[in-house]
């Protein structure tokens, strides 16, 4: 760390060499309530405005210079503020009031950017993206710059493990249940995704990043309703159709949606194995070709009343319903000794199928205190999640020749997954001044997870459960933490410093192999930001993170799932959490171009490793902690319009990675240079007509995970939307991945460990969306209810 803080140490002292003039405050309704998205348009000695958009009523200028100044303030619904000011003066408090005389409602104009650049997160709009409509969360997800998906079903932001949150509530998933977890929701549900690379003390300290999906919620009196349904057609078709309403009424906001989708989706894969070992040689070539169906429901019900002008409530439902099927058929060719010719082969079927039903209730209390800022908050939560799975698989082996060279073999298997998961918080936030605050929150989990796996033994013809191979594991974990942070400025410095400690308490049992493991530790996560304004065009910031990620409880599962004779899964109790280190030092120009540096370090990073026995021809999936992983590098972000109608939204990153550690007999030390770029192009085709188009694009270079060396991936998509039926409706049509680009292609070679494997998702596709809103999509004459939609969004878990 030393070395980190004497890299960024010049760049935190040379600014402040510098001075010059700032402006700072707020902007309230007459009720006191804080205004969002107000334009303010600061002019001096007749030189072009500067626009400032207020985020959460708060807005801040600097760099100026002393003298007169003229400050415009407007937002639809309110009379326009003229003031005029003269520096140097620090903090305005600016008080907005309603239209008096107008009609009984103002239209919206103009849409949101696709990418909005904020001072802690980048948003992507999904509802303006032609690409992200029409599919689920998880294609959307691929489309937000930045994040990536991996083979294992990880998300990751800005190179960083993420956790993913539905309107601002954690969902308690990972790995491949997160993925079909997300699979399930309908995009055309989903207003706009959030991604917080460097989250604050007020979120859990687990993972590097925080990716907020939030649902699409009007903010328009009376009933609103959005209909929309989507065909995709790949290798197979697949559909899905959802529908949302949400009724607004004087102190009562309901809000609810239900989507159901159908897919059908290839899943081929080639993989080879090389068992060699002094005394023979042998090369394995499996070929699946496999295809995934399912069916699922989500639905959301909720509902926000304002028990008075500073004081809410709310009740939210979150859940999906899924049943699932997979058909796989793999054909192994099996090379003995050097030879060109098939030794033997191996025919399997593993068919799969389950359900799965989740629901997450969460009841909330919001109170604001005064008018300054002063806050609290209340969050109750309880997800209750369930799992049925069967698994039947039937191999067959045979010589070159077509004669049987071993009986068959044949086992079916059912699990039953069951996970319930408490948790409640409380958040205090207190303005010492319109500069300073501190907040301060509590927060209590508890997750209770049962697994029961039942094997059968089906060669003598009928069932015979192997109680060797079944199992009871059950899993309890809880977390208690608090934290505190304080922000504020102090002349040309923003600062935010946090503090959160984490005690947490884990026990994992094993009934068959009567394996009882427990863990408890307690650890504090401080977080700092630090921001320096040049002038008005010119920032620097810092920031510095130690944060943590738990294994998932999937991982601690020691035993064996079979998927053929000679291949199984199995987890690891003894693995441990890892500890992420993070720094970064960036420059902001005119609020919109950014370039950051930074640095990570990661010990006891955990993957998914697999193991060749070479003798018994046994191949593996464990789990391992392994010792560092290390990464430096830049982001690059670039906003650019060329012309009026075309927007250009660019993101690069590049970096060194490094990753060592001991593993089986031997150490290894690997590394590379990588490259990520994601480019999007916005055109506006004829405004008039709403008729628009958006061509994207990303590139990831090779990359290194543990033992695994991943190839390169790329995406190219574009489509075209147009609104009809008086701008209520909205069709696109979209092509998705059209070169083929995203199959992941791995492989290990590290001492007498040699396999790889192409896997295939169909990703490639053509997809047509229709949308059709109908009642107002206009704002009443009324108060603005920032505790009902805006605010009630940001409620941090």
């Amino acid at each position: 760390m030393k070395n980190i803080f004497t890299f960024l140490l010049p760049f935190i002292l040379l600014p402040g060499l510098l001075s010059a003039q700032n402006l700072s405050g707020t902007v309230h309704d007459n009720k006191g309530n804080s205004l969002d998205g107000v334009s303010l348009y600061l002019s001096h000695n007749g030189k072009a405005p500067v626009l400032k958009i207020a985020d959460k009523g708060i807005f801040f200028y600097s760099g100026l210079n002393s003298g007169q100044y003229q400050l415009t303030v407007s937002l639809v619904g309110y009379q326009t503020l003229v003031r005029n000011i003269i520096l140097p003066k620090d903090t305005l408090m600016l008080i907005l009031s309603p239209l008096i005389k107008q009609l009984s409602e103002v239209t919206i104009a103009g849409n949101k950017p696709l990418i909005e650049r904020k001072i802690d997160r980048v948003v992507f709009n999904v509802e303006n993206s032609i690409t992200a409509s029409g599919g689920t969360a998880w294609d959307a997800l691929n489309k937000a710059p930045g994040v990536q998906t991996t083979f294992d079903g990880a998300i990751k932001a800005n190179g960083k493990g993420a956790v993913i949150y539905l309107d601002d509530k954690l969902i308690r998933l990972s790995g491949e249940d997160l993925s079909a977890y997300l699979r399930n929701l309908p995009s055309d549900n989903i207003a706009k995704i959030e991604i917080i690379a460097n989250p604050t003390s007020r979120y859990d300290a687990q993972g590097g990043a925080v990716i907020n999906i939030i649902s699409k919620k009007s903010k328009a009196q009376g009933l609103n309703i959005i209909v929309n349904g989507a065909f995709t057609q790949s290798a197979h078709g697949s559909y899905t159709s959802a529908a949302s309403f949400n009724y607004r009424k004087d102190k009562l906001n309901v809000y609810g949606s239900y989507g159901y989708s159908y897919r059908d989706k290839e899943h081929n894969e080639t993989e080879y194995i090389i068992f060699e070992s002094p005394q023979s040689y042998s090369y394995w070539d499996n070929n699946k070709i496999g295809e995934r169906k399912g069916r699922a429901s989500s639905y959301k019900f909720g509902l926000d009343y304002d028990l008075t002008d500073k004081q809410v409530v709310g009740f939210l439902i979150n859940g999906t319903n899924s049943t699932n099927t997979r058909i796989n058929n793999v054909q192994t060719d099996i090379y003995n000794n050097h030879q060109l010719n098939i030794d033997s082969l191996l025919k399997t079927a593993n068919n799969t199928g389950g359900n799965t039903d989740q629901l997450s209730y969460n009841l909330n209390y919001k109170a604001k205190l005064d008018t300054v800022g002063q806050t609290f908050n209340i969050d109750l939560d309880f997800t209750p999640y369930r799992n049925n799975g069967n698994q039947v698989v039937h191999s067959l082996s045979f010589l070159s020749n077509g004669s049987p060279a071993s009986a068959p073999y044949s086992i079916s298997t059912f699990s039953k997954q069951k996970i319930d998961i408490w948790s409640g918080k409380a958040d205090y936030t207190y303005a010492f001044n319109k500069k300073w605050s501190v907040e301060t929150g509590v927060k209590y989990s508890s997750i209770v997870t049962h697994n029961g796996f039942n094997f059968f033994n089906n060669n003598t013809g009928s069932p015979q459960l192997d109680g060797n191979k079944s199992d009871q594991f059950e899993y309890n974990e809880t977390t208690s933490a608090a934290y505190a942070s304080v922000n504020g400025t102090l002349g040309k410095w923003s600062v935010e410093a946090g503090l959160r400690g984490e005690y947490t308490r884990t026990k994992g049992y094993s009934v068959t192999l009567d394996s009882l493991n427990r863990n408890s530790y307690f650890r504090l996560f401080p977080t700092l930001f630090l921001t320096y304004a040049i002038s008005k065009d010119h920032e620097l910031n810092l920031n510095y993170s130690y944060r943590i990620n738990r294994p998932e409880y999937w991982r601690l599962n020691p035993f064996k799932y079979y998927t053929s004779p000679y291949t199984y899964l199995e987890g690891n109790p003894s693995l441990q959490p890892a500890f992420i280190q993070s720094a970064e030092v960036g420059y902001t120009y005119q609020q919109q171009y950014n370039f950051t540096l930074f640095y990570r370090q990661t010990n006891g990073y955990f993957s998914n490793i697999t193991v060749q026995d070479n003798t018994d021809k046994i191949f593996y999936d464990t789990q391992r902690n392994l010792d560092k992983s290390l990464e430096t590098g830049f982001y690059l972000s670039v906003p650019v319009t060329p012309f009026s109608w075309w927007e250009i939204n660019n993101f690069v990153q590049g970096s060194y990675r490094q990753e060592k550690s001991g593993y089986l007999q031997g150490n290894y030390d690997y590394h590379t240079l990588g490259l990520y770029v994601n480019t999007n192009n916005a055109f506006t085709l004829n405004k008039a007509s709403g008729l628009k188009a958006e061509i994207g694009a990303w590139y990831s270079s090779p990359t290194i995970q543990g033992i695994y060396k991943l190839d390169r991936t790329f995406d190219v998509s574009a489509g075209i939307r147009k609104t009809l039926l008086n701008r209520q409706g909205t069709i696109r049509l979209a092509v998705n991945d059209i070169f083929n680009g995203n199959p992941y292609r791995i492989n290990v070679s590290y001492l007498n460990q040699h396999n790889g494997f192409h896997e295939y998702n169909d990703t490639r596709n053509i997809a047509l969306s229709f949308s059709y809103k109908i009642g107002r999509n206009k704002i009443a004459d009324s108060r603005k209810r920032t505790s009902a939609s805006e605010d009630e969004k940001r409620r941090t878990q």
